[in-house]
């Protein structure tokens, strides 16, 4: 390190800036800085300017930190203060591993001798992995004057901070110290008259720009206190969760409210659009049927210009086949052999059914009928005539916005018969599953099981609860607990899926990190963390801002939501259930959200829990009286996956003493096909 300069990166967080680079001004002051007060130690090896996001403050800030030879030194300008869109502290707090709290009372001191609005700055500093990091105001006055404050002692830092001994270092004592960085005791640390004139340190940052991207929270400080640190070890963990506990009911409230909206897009009709939505009406582009057909297999006739049609022998003049192809013309005291679904031809006035009818001579070679002579009189214009758009006039609404879309029903036939070529629907989102745990193995593993392995039973059954709700759904496998695979893992998932599940990690134990991981890594919002039910109470439902998967560079920035669902098999199942799928119905357009809710009429006595509701495994059928009744499927522990073997329903058993009695009723969610008792 005593051969080289120490390097240093320049990270400038501005809206404005990032689109055009030429109204930056800070990167030049605070290389000058570093060129006037650096003595000569300091190379400034990378500058980039980026828009006020957490995200890409972070992805910065990891590159040159976390890369095989990192920056010494980060410092970045903007985004500190109090607006709403300043996120710069927030960015960069949960990527630090070691706070230095000196270095920001000496930026703040130094500040504090110009300017009383010094106080409005948040700056943070600290050290991560070998880098140290400090954020300075966004104004280049402030910038300069906050630097200039701690540059002299940086140098020292950063060498320890890169793995060098302490020892030799501090040998010849603090006065040694003083002299080597150009500092004395009883000044600041170096600032060279740094403190003269004025500067805001409110920022809105000087480059002008109009506000910062910033993630809103969703709730109140005190209502959502923050997770533990993915880094902090256990003993500087919660004994408790910091979650308040919800009802179900207000846990789906919130996930009513921060679901996103369904996405439209345009697609083609084609099989795959089996359980879609429609996000718009649907107008008939052309008739059906476009041409007069028959309706029966007979024969075509031409009522004469008086209106009367007489019985009579007459010459079978054409064939027309339910075919592609042009027909003739049919004149007056001719007839055309036609059979179902086929054009009439020009000139036709209706079809004397083949019944009404019989042969009367062959042609000469035996195999055509030459005349047939018609038994009745009584033919109307346009009898067994299916006329033109009798059954679809073009321009009709043939299907209304919010219409599902079956392939064993008659709509997607409809839109076939009428020529639709693309329609209107809301995407349905893409889920992808993950188990989280070091001890969890894939479920097909051959071989016995070594001590604490789990196979993995949730991933494989959520894949398949996604799958059979008509949804796609990707295998993301099973991630490691250690805190950085898990949010490189979460990070990478959420670019290419809409709604990530994942198992396991969410309760209290001290490899439980993907709470802490979800709200200091990546920025998200945990909306709850634990809800009052049984199974399931550690479910936990967030969201996070993400960029658009889209290559487009207008790409824009969205929220996308996460369940943490307990690791637990029978927990897994029953919150997939009762709150996974109202978001992915939402997504998709579909309403009503959710399992639908029935009554049931219980076959035998259920106990209740004492202290929580709880969704009780259960058999409905219809009884011999036509009710609808349920069965239990015998022990509900939440690890007991057996319980869902040929279950169709959750019971929802309220909290209580004892139990519910046979025949009394209660209300039942239903996840699959109901059956008849005995059958």
């Amino acid at each position: 390190m005593a051969d080289s300069k120490l390097k240093a990166a320049i990270l400038i967080v501005s809206e404005t800036a990032s689109q055009d680079p030429s109204t930056d001004k800070c990167i030049p002051t605070l290389q000058q800085v570093f060129a006037d007060l650096g003595n000569n130690q300091w190379e400034v090896a990378e500058t980039e300017i980026i828009p006020d996001n957490i995200l890409d403050i972070q992805k910065s800030i990891r590159t040159w930190a976390d890369r095989e030879e990192p920056i010494n030194l980060i410092v970045t300008s903007g985004g500190t203060g109090f607006a709403t869109k300043d996120v710069t502290p927030e960015a960069v707090t949960p990527l630090i591993d070691r706070h230095a709290p000196g270095l920001v009372h000496g930026m703040l001191a130094s500040s504090l001798a110009v300017t009383p609005f010094a106080l409005m700055a948040r700056p943070v500093a600290g050290v991560r992995k070998q880098t140290l990091i400090l954020t300075l105001p966004g104004s280049p006055k402030g910038a300069k004057e906050n630097l200039e404050a701690v540059l002299k002692l940086l140098p020292h830092a950063c060498v320890q901070a890169a793995g060098a001994a302490s020892r030799p270092l501090h040998a010849g004592g603090v006065k040694k110290l003083e002299k080597d960085a150009g500092v004395s005791s009883g000044s600041a640390a170096g600032a060279s008259g740094a403190a003269s004139g004025h500067h805001h340190q409110h920022h809105r940052h000087g480059h002008g720009h109009g506000g910062h991207a910033a993630v809103q929270p969703h709730t109140k400080p005190e209502d959502r206190p923050q997770s533990n640190d993915p880094s902090a070890g256990p003993t500087r963990r919660y004994r408790s969760s910091p979650y308040p506990m919800l009802a179900v009911d207000e846990a789906l409230k919130l996930i009513e409210e921060h679901t996103p909206p369904p996405v439209i897009e345009r697609v083609p009709v084609d099989m795959s659009l089996g359980g879609a939505v429609l996000a718009e009406d649907v107008k008939a582009t052309e008739s059906v049927p476009a041409f007069r057909a028959s309706i029966v297999d007979g024969y075509a006739i031409r009522i004469p210009s008086s209106g009367k049609f007489e019985k009579s022998v007459y010459p079978v003049a054409l064939v027309s086949h339910a075919q592609a192809g042009d027909v003739p013309e049919l004149k007056e005291g001719e007839i055309a052999r036609i059979t179902t679904g086929a054009p009439l031809p020009p000139g036709a006035s209706a079809v004397v059914m083949v019944e009404d009818t019989v042969l009367a001579s062959l042609t000469d070679d035996g195999k055509e009928e030459k005349e047939v002579e018609i038994l009745t009189d009584e033919v109307k214009p346009g009898e067994n005539v299916r006329e033109v758009g009798s059954d679809v006039q073009a321009g009709d609404v043939i299907m209304t916005k919010g219409e599902g879309i079956t392939v064993i029903g008659g709509e997607f036939g409809l839109l076939a018969s009428i020529g639709t070529k693309e329609v209107a629907v809301y995407k349905r989102p893409v889920v992808g599953v993950l188990s989280t745990g070091d001890e969890i193995i894939p479920h097909e593993r051959s071989g016995p099981l070594r001590q604490g392995e789990v196979r993995d039973t949730n991933r494989p059954t959520l894949l398949t609860a996604v799958r059979n709700q008509q949804f796609e759904a990707v295998d993301l496998g099973i991630v490691s607990d250690k805190p950085g695979a898990l949010e490189e893992s979460l990070r990478s998932a959420l670019l290419h899926v809409d709604v990530l599940i994942t198992t396991g990690g969410v309760s209290m134990g001290e490899l439980d990190l993907l709470k802490p991981t979800l709200e200091r890594s990546l920025g998200g919002t945990i909306h709850f963390g634990r809800v009052n039910m049984k199974p399931g109470k550690p479910t936990t439902f967030a969201t996070v801002p993400t960029k658009h998967s889209s290559s487009s560079p207008a790409a824009t920035r969205q929220s996308k939501t996460i369940f943490s669902l307990p690791g637990n098999p029978a927990s897994a199942v029953v919150t997939f259930h009762l709150f996974v799928l109202p978001s992915l119905h939402k997504q998709a357009g579909i309403e009503p959200a959710g399992l639908p809710k029935v009554k049931v009429k219980l076959d035998q006595d259920v106990r209740m829990d004492k202290g929580r509701p709880e969704y009780h495994r259960a058999v409905v059928s219809v009884g011999r009286d036509g009710a609808l009744v349920a069965s239990s499927t015998g022990g509900q522990r939440s690890s007991r996956i057996g319980s869902f073997k040929g279950a169709n329903a959750l019971l929802c058993m309220p909290a209580g003493e004892g139990s519910v009695g046979k025949g009394e009723t209660v209300e039942a969610l239903l996840m699959g096909r109901v059956g008849v008792v005995g059958r």
